[in-house]
């Protein structure tokens, strides 16, 4: 059930040249429920006093050992001119936002019987997959899930975590980690690294309808274009869940 409470900022640092990851805790001291793929609602108010608010799916993982606090994490993408961007930019440790949450069912199920799960994001939409890493542990453990995950960037200072996505490639042979970058390649590019947008490399994993789920999360053309080749590789519409991130001012 979504809560109201005070996020005080506890870290940030940049993940991308416009992209700041910040962890917060609650004020009132009090752990956040959340089902990993959900997201938060952070509230304030236009210099006009009109209250606004803006949505951040949540990026923690559980029993992480670089956040041991169990820190709130978000990743916020800077807009230029942006109301929200100049609130949580310019947001210091210990200073505080009023927030919601969580909302959302762009989550995994225990009732999934697919075999493979099909991640696919751009920007800071491949935060919640990130939030979803021990849990995709925990399918595969119960019932052999292997997972792809295609993470779309210009280039690859763009790629959220992507040292953390290479190594959970590397410890779990069952899960790949795909960055699709459509101008300027890694100098320390893998063999799974591919050019181009996220959806131009979907035909090389052959999506199945007899085996796949898939999940969109990012720009709303890729989620469009991504949702179009899934169906026309015969995906029904309930195997492709979206979420669709606009970058509002």
């Amino acid at each position: 059930m979504a809560e109201q409470f005070v996020l005080r900022l506890a870290r940030a640092h940049m993940v991308a040249p416009t992209v700041r990851h910040l962890a917060f805790d609650r004020a009132d001291g009090q752990e956040l429920a959340f089902i990993p793929g959900q997201f938060l609602q952070v509230h304030f108010e236009y210099e006009d006093g009109k209250p606004t608010k803006r949505s951040y799916s949540v990026a923690t993982m559980a029993d992480d050992p670089y956040n041991p606090e169990g820190h709130i994490e978000i990743a916020v993408s800077y807009v230029e001119g942006g109301a929200a961007t100049q609130l949580l930019s310019a947001l210091a440790p210990g200073e505080t936002v009023q927030a919601s949450g969580p909302y959302g069912r762009f989550v995994l199920f225990d009732t999934d019987k697919n075999a493979r799960y099909l991640l696919i994001a751009t920007g800071t939409g491949v935060t919640p997959y990130r939030a979803m890493l021990p849990e995709l542990v925990r399918h595969h453990r119960e019932r052999g899930v292997e997972v792809v995950l295609l993470q779309g960037a210009r280039a690859a200072a763009d790629l959220l975590y992507a040292d953390e996505f290479d190594a959970f490639a590397d410890a779990h042979p069952w899960f790949r980690y795909v960055p699709c970058l459509s101008r300027e390649a890694r100098a320390n590019a893998r063999d799974d690294d591919r050019r181009g947008y996220v959806q131009e490399a979907l035909p090389a994993f052959a999506p199945d309808a007899a085996r796949d789920i898939a999940y969109l999360c990012g720009n709303p053309n890729m989620v469009d274009a991504s949702f179009e080749a899934l169906k026309g590789f015969g995906l029904p519409v309930p195997a492709i869940r979206r979420e669709k991130y606009v970058s509002s001012r």
